[in-house]
């Protein structure tokens, strides 16, 4: 049968699936000053209503060891969890560029580990990985680069390292610790990273930042001088337990349900209003 005797024979043609985001789309929209909205997600359902909302990046963070498993931090997530996590953001999106966590253990050892995690990650689906680390990760973000790995860095609070440093606190204050930061993201960028996440670190050192890396920086807790913002998702929707930090709003406030909710937080980070100065540091 000739293509063209399809419809004739009464076969329906596919839906057309809209394009997913690609990192390229996300420097034009830096360069347009189109600010990046992004949240963490790790089910279908939410990602389909974050795909309706307009947001831009689901990140499957191992944020989800805390908010979806209960642990007291994120170290206890396996690559396992996070490629089931990324599996059901990637069938439950269609358009929003999907970002996966490395967790703790899967990529410090060596750049052969760290290209194993994230090969996994990119064949369940993800378009992207992240990793925490500074300077120290230049030769494992080149080597993933050089392999068809888009990477995301992760500089400022890293929880990961949360047995280091104590606790949750905030990162690059004082002059010499600023400097540490824009060198760790420099170290980044110049080894192939082609988006940062800067979490928790003063508002002036996340607009310095955003001026001196070439990418796109989303920040959280960073000022809003970054061409993006992140938040975990439930922190977002006003459903975790915990105190919220300074930097996440309620979008649950106001609004009479989560398409709404997420449909603000979209609008809120392309007007610039969030994060405002009671979210900054």
């Amino acid at each position: 049968m000739a293509p063209s005797d399809d419809k004739a024979a009464g076969y329906a043609s596919a839906p057309k699936r809209p394009a997913r985001l690609t990192v390229p789309a996300l420097h034009s929209m830096m360069q347009e000053g189109t600010r990046i909205a992004m949240l963490t997600c790790y089910d279908a359902s939410l990602a389909r209503r974050c795909d309706d909302a307009g947001v831009d990046v689901l990140l499957v963070g191992d944020s989800l060891g805390m908010v979806i498993q209960g642990h007291a931090s994120t170290l206890p997530v396996t690559l396992t969890d996070t490629l089931y996590h990324t599996r059901c953001v990637v069938n439950g999106s269609t358009r929003a560029l999907v970002v996966a966590d490395l967790p703790f253990g899967t990529y410090q050892a060596s750049t052969e580990a760290a290209y194993m995690a994230a090969s996994a990650a990119i064949q369940a689906g993800a378009q992207m990985v992240k990793l925490e680390g500074g300077d120290w990760l230049a030769e494992t973000v080149a080597f993933l680069a050089m392999r068809a790995i888009p990477v995301c860095g992760h500089v400022g609070l890293q929880p990961q390292w949360i047995n280091v440093l104590g606790g949750y606190r905030v990162q690059g204050k004082g002059d010499d610790a600023a400097e540490t930061v824009i060198g760790d993201a420099r170290a980044l960028v110049d080894a192939g990273a082609t988006m940062l996440i800067a979490e928790c670190i003063p508002r002036a050192l996340g607009a310095r930042l955003q001026r001196e890396i070439r990418v796109p920086v989303i920040g959280i807790g960073a000022g809003p001088e970054c061409a993006g913002q992140v938040l975990v998702i439930y922190d977002a929707l006003g459903i975790t337990p915990a105190k919220p930090a300074r930097f996440v709003r309620d979008f649950m406030s106001g609004h009479d349900g989560v398409a709404a909710a997420l449909a603000a937080f979209v609008a809120a980070v392309r007007d610039g209003s969030f994060p405002g100065p009671e979210h900054c540091f």
